[in-house]
């Protein structure tokens, strides 16, 4: 092979060691901080200061045994699975849509839908606020749930979009002409083929709610705290080490997120390779 390292000149191998050097050194700088924080979680010290004077468990035993924070992980969790199930919905008919749609106008749509992961989050959630609260949707969980759902549904229709790019539309025509309805259609021959890129859609639809802190800042109310927001409130009020211990497990979740979705990749490409 013309690639391999045996056959690269001085100047490529130079130029591959300084790509990984520096991908390395990137990668150290991006993970830094989690990996400083992380430790703290378990400092027996009432203070967030190294070296630890011991190690401990209680930080997140306050964090479990403490009724605002679980409180606001609940309202996480419920604000997240929610508005992940909404955007899936949205999302998926939306790129079914646009993937269909022949027109002109059909990038100006498309940068519409896709706006709310460009436009900065302090003006979504300025918007949304004088938008919701005329008619008395913010301080609840119907208004916070459609606020991240707005937010949310670019992801969706993102990543379906990316897998109807390889799909088949001579699929559905057939399943058509043997006399499926269009909903049996869509179970039975269409969503079986986009699932990956639904499921992927809606990890990082979830990761985005379950992460999200200026629109919430905005609209929620005292019972609506979400655990990023207590986590802001902590920061500014009263730096606890518990703090860290919920840093913790906000960082897992993404983890787990981000091998589910790992995956997933591998298990579309393996089911490609097959076929």
């Amino acid at each position: 092979m013309s690639d391999a390292p045996s056959l690269r000149t001085p100047s490529q191998r130079i130029a591959w060691i300084a790509t990984i050097v520096i991908s390395t050194l990137v990668f150290i700088f991006l993970i830094a901080p989690i990996l400083a924080i992380m430790p703290l979680s378990f400092s027996s010290g009432s203070y967030l200061t190294y070296p630890l004077p011991g190690l401990s468990l209680r930080w997140y035993e306050d964090f479990i045994s403490s009724a605002r924070w679980m409180n606001s992980l609940k309202n996480s969790m419920i604000i997240g699975v929610a508005s992940t199930l909404l955007s899936m919905v949205l999302g998926t008919l939306a790129a079914l849509g646009l993937a269909q749609w022949k027109s002109r106008f059909k990038p100006l749509v498309l940068a519409f839908v896709l706006s709310p992961v460009v436009v900065p989050g302090v003006i979504t959630a300025v918007g949304l606020y004088f938008f919701f609260a005329p008619i008395g949707l913010t301080g609840s969980y119907l208004g916070l749930i459609l606020a991240h759902t707005a937010l949310a549904t670019p992801f969706v229709v993102i990543t379906v979009g990316a897998t109807l790019q390889s799909f088949d539309t001579n699929l559905a025509r057939a399943a058509a002409s043997l006399g499926a309805a269009p909903l049996e259609a869509f179970r039975r021959v269409i969503l079986p083929l986009i699932l990956p890129g639904v499921a992927s859609g809606a990890l990082f639809a979830f990761a985005t709610s379950f992460d999200e802190v200026v629109i919430v800042l905005f609209m929620a109310g005292p019972e609506q705290r979400t655990l990023p927001r207590e986590m802001f409130s902590g920061i500014r009020e009263n730096i606890s080490p518990t703090i860290t211990a919920a840093a913790v497990i906000l960082t897992t979740v993404s983890v787990i997120l981000l091998a589910t979705l790992e995956g997933l990749r591998r298990r579309n490409e393996r089911l490609k390779g097959s076929g």
